[in-house]
């Protein structure tokens, strides 16, 4: 039940906390999201379950309707918020796109392969927990800013390049939580 609550509400200020540029937050989503969906229908199979060693769920495999709107409401929403955004997204998008994040790893019980996955929301957040400790107990900072793309783009990176960075990070860390079907 703790690691429930501390998976679905994490994941949840992970995004929030990673939405301060233009499309940051949203492809990652989408490509953790439509990766959790692969992982809901193979656990939903039990011939693919079985094969892969994974826990096979009854139902669980329905899952991949709700990954699919989510990465297609994604990339229509990425459309709009790509640099400069025309739309932005808030807390009142970035916490329960999170929120739904946590909760499909939970039901599909790959806790551990979202925190892989969504290596960059974890990155964002660890920044700042960093930060605030470290001007907490030595009152100097780690970083020029945190969450950490603002501390790239205080060191001179355009906004686009620390975005299409993410993304590769992103893409990267989503194969290899996809590898991890086969690697059991």
């Amino acid at each position: 039940m703790v690691i429930t609550y501390l998976v679905i509400v994490g994941s949840s200020n992970a995004v929030n906390l990673t939405d301060g540029l233009d499309g940051l937050a949203i492809l990652p989503s989408v490509m953790v999201g439509g990766a959790l969906g692969v992982f809901a229908y193979a656990s939903g199979n039990v011939n693919f379950a079985n094969y892969l060693a994974i826990p096979h769920i009854p139902g669980v495999g329905e899952l991949i309707i709700f990954c699919g709107a989510l990465v297609g409401a994604g990339l229509g929403f990425l459309w709009f918020n790509t640099y400069p955004a025309q739309v932005f997204m808030g807390d009142v998008g970035a916490l329960p796109l999170g929120a739904a994040l946590g909760a499909v790893a939970v039901m599909v019980r790959q806790e551990l392969v979202l925190f892989i996955m969504g290596g960059v929301f974890v990155i964002e957040t660890v920044s700042v927990i960093l930060q605030v400790a470290s001007f907490k107990l030595t009152g100097k900072r780690i970083f020029k800013m945190a969450p950490l793309h603002h501390h790239f783009e205080l060191k001179g990176w355009p906004e686009p390049r620390v975005i299409v960075r993410f993304w590769i990070i992103t893409v990267i860390l989503v194969l290899i939580g996809l590898a991890t079907l086969k690697v059991r």
